[in-house]
């Protein structure tokens, strides 16, 4: 049995069947479970290669002069499926470019026909970056990311390591699109850093046109000015050591896990030096193939009830599970991450989804827990997917912290249990309601002592996630209403009791998802209409400092469809794009209608 079924749990099933008639009739057009994924035929001929992007925030590094620069790969991913990764040597800059920031730029360009795809970018083993590819036009697209990867500064300091990537591609006479992808990374000096602000073509007043300083660490009075460059690290400075939670093969195979269902736990050994004073577990996720619209699938018996022949099933609750020697220590609800070929493709033209370009990855904080692991033993770092189904890419970064010292560590206390889950089945063949409700607190008592003291943390965390899915008109419009909460509270005080640290993260992912399929007016067409609404949320507050992001997405739209590919249709995407912290705001609203961006908005502005 899976690890959050072994638990104590309160699982309630209402099963509800009704048979009218003794012999199945299945609508026209036929109905699917969840979404199924299309390529696209697009909304503009264009005759000229268009620029795709994802609505972020422009790092403060975008304008500034690196101090060098290395190239790290030019590579054309053709029919790369099941072929190995592409692995090349890594060398780090020379030892005259003075740098603190490190930035990953990864160039893409194609042309043709293709399925979005998922990519890899690892360096020692250790993941730098998850991305997904846009779907192409004949005249071609191009796009770029820009990641602050400073946070892997030890890897990135290493010599005689070697640079991975893996996009498996197919390319044949009806798929011609060919991956072009250009990736290097920059370095910037740690004597002049700057505020969002400062990033041309954001309107903002003079007087916060001021340079940071890191030598006195100061802007306009204001102090610990480091944080700029952080962005949602909310961690003093990068990790002494990364160790990477990945699978064994990755030369051959890419270093991500490939796990395929529920039961399936992937592990790696690992021995802490006994110098580490903090360790935070750094997960990176995606989700494909039957369970990539993980949020939509309903019940294994609905499924099974109305003989489809769908794999999309198995509910619509997933978790990602962190063990320690078989013990739960940690999960998250990863963000619901929609790639380019999802829901609607003339969506995400020429403006992705939140995230679709730079998966999140997910911090889960290990420091508690040292006490288990300082006694100079190896110990398994396990991932699960609590009801997943095939397939799921996963892998980990351990970051270490080491002390000068010797150190110390108890956990004291701890209370990390399953997810209490509640489910809810009713439906009279095709139509019903599925409703699955779920709720964890854990709190973790513990003591570190290091050169900085004999510090006690306590960790309180709550998760709440509730996922509402109503099939009506004979499984032909589907309606979903999911939310997921977490709050998570870290109290640091000294051997006298002063607080030393008092930091609280709150995240939202809020999606609302509606479709409804008809008969089209050609044979063996249908017209699909369909509307997202999505928000990632996310605040983090320590002491005097503090950051929020909102960033909402709003389409609706319709298609028409003739098996898994897009004849023509209509779409808009709006997006809100909302950042702030001590230091300043950055907000920006990009809206498009049938592949036309008919307006962009950034400011730095607070309003």
């Amino acid at each position: 049995m899976p690890l959050q079924i072994t638990k104590a749990m309160k699982i309630t099933y209402l099963f509800t069947l009704i048979h009218l008639f003794s012999v199945q009739c299945s609508p026209s057009p036929s109905p699917s479970p969840s979404p199924p994924h299309f390529v696209g035929k697009h909304s503009l001929n264009n005759t000229t290669p268009q620029q795709y992007f994802e609505v972020t925030h422009p790092l403060p590094t975008d304008d500034i002069t690196p101090s060098c620069s290395v190239s790290l790969l030019n590579h054309s991913f053709a029919n790369t499926y099941g072929s190995p990764p592409v692995t090349v040597n890594y060398t780090p800059p020379k030892s005259k470019c003075k740098w603190s920031v490190a930035v990953l730029e990864f160039q893409a360009e194609c042309k043709g026909e293709q399925y979005d795809r998922i990519a890899g970018v690892w360096l020692d083993g250790v993941e730098l970056l998850r991305t997904s590819t846009a779907q192409p036009t004949e005249a071609g697209i191009f796009w770029k990311v820009r990641k602050d990867v400073s946070r892997y500064s030890s890897v990135i300091s290493q010599s005689n390591v070697k640079l991975t990537v893996m996009l498996e591609n197919i390319v044949n006479k009806e798929f011609t699109g060919v991956y072009d992808v250009n990736i290097s990374l920059h370095f910037y000096s740690s004597s002049v850093r700057v505020p969002l602000s400062l990033v041309s073509g954001i309107h903002t007043s003079s007087s916060s046109r001021k340079l940071v300083s890191v030598k006195n660490n100061e802007i306009g009075g204001k102090v610990n000015v480091d944080r700029v460059l952080k962005a949602l690290y909310p961690y003093d400075k990068p990790a002494d050591s990364v160790v990477s939670i990945s699978g064994t093969n990755g030369v051959n195979e890419g270093f991500w896990f490939k796990i395929d269902d529920e039961h399936d736990v992937q592990t790696t050994k690992v021995k802490i030096a006994s110098k580490t004073y903090k360790a935070v577990l750094e997960l990176y996720v995606s989700f494909h193939g039957n369970d990539e619209f993980w949020y939509m699938n309903p019940s294994d018996a609905y499924v099974e009830t109305n003989h489809l022949s769908t794999g999309r099933a198995h509910g619509a609750y997933r978790e990602v599970l962190v063990t320690i020697d078989g013990e739960l220590v940690g999960a998250v609800v990863p963000f619901p991450v929609i790639f380019t070929g999802g829901i609607n493709p003339l969506f995400w033209e020429p403006v992705v989804s939140i995230g679709a370009f730079n998966l999140p990855s997910y911090d889960i904080d290990l420091t508690p827990f040292l006490g288990r692991l300082l006694d100079n033993k190896d110990h398994k770092i396990g991932i699960q997917i609590a009801d997943g189904i095939s397939f799921w890419l996963v892998d980990a970064n351990l970051h270490l912290w080491v002390d000068h010292l010797n150190v110390k560590a108890q956990t004291v206390s701890s209370k990390v249990p399953a997810m209490e889950i509640e489910r809810k089945n009713e439906f009279v063949l095709l139509d019903g309601e599925f409703e699955i409700e779920g709720e964890r607190e854990s709190e973790v008592t513990s003591w570190v002592s290091s050169s900085a003291g004999n510090l006690t943390t306590k960790y309180k965390e709550k998760i709440k996630f509730k996922n509402k899915l109503k099939f009506k008109d004979q499984g032909t419009k589907k309606e979903l209403d999911q939310t997921y909460k977490r709050k998570i509270k870290i109290k640091t005080t000294n051997e006298m009791g002063q607080v030393v640290e008092n930091l609280e993260v709150k995240i939202k992912y809020p999606l609302d998802i509606n479709t409804e399929t008809r008969r089209g007016l050609d044979s063996g067409t249908t017209v699909m209409t369909t509307q997202v609404e999505l928000e990632r949320s996310e605040r983090v507050s320590g002491g005097t400092d503090w950051m929020s992001l909102s960033h909402k997405l709003n389409c609706t739209g319709m298609m028409v469809v003739k098996g898994s590919s897009v004849l023509s249709g209509l779409a808009e995407n709006h997006q809100n794009y909302n950042y702030k912290d001590g230091l300043g705001c950055y907000t920006r609203k990009v809206d498009v209608v049938n592949g036309v961006v008919v307006g962009d908005d950034p400011s730095s502005i607070c309003s």
